[in-house]
């Protein structure tokens, strides 16, 4: 995020940080971060895997159901988003 002062200038968007030392503020990140440890313990040197095996835990974490998506999976969940978005933007004819 070195040029988050351009994203907002460029975008209009306010752009949030986490204060130093509060994993409450960082939930999802927290969150996937022992995901994570389920494959690769803390201090793991991930440029001792391949692509193919980084490729499969992705894989496995993005087709995981989650409680607070309602049990759907990532990938569900943003299909949904992105489709109510579309048909909310359809106009109505006739």
């Amino acid at each position: 995020m070195a040029q988050h002062a351009r994203l907002h200038i460029d975008t209009g968007l306010d752009i949030y940080f986490c204060d130093p030392q509060s994993p409450w503020q960082r939930g999802s990140n927290e969150n996937t971060n022992g995901l994570l440890r389920q494959y690769f313990p803390k201090g793991t040197d991930l440029s001792q895997y391949g692509v193919d095996e980084l490729s499969a835990v992705a894989h496995a974490l993005n087709s995981r159901p989650r409680k607070t998506l309602g049990w759907r999976t990532p990938a569900e969940a943003l299909d949904g988003l992105l489709k109510s978005d579309m048909i909310e933007g359809v106009a109505a004819t006739g």
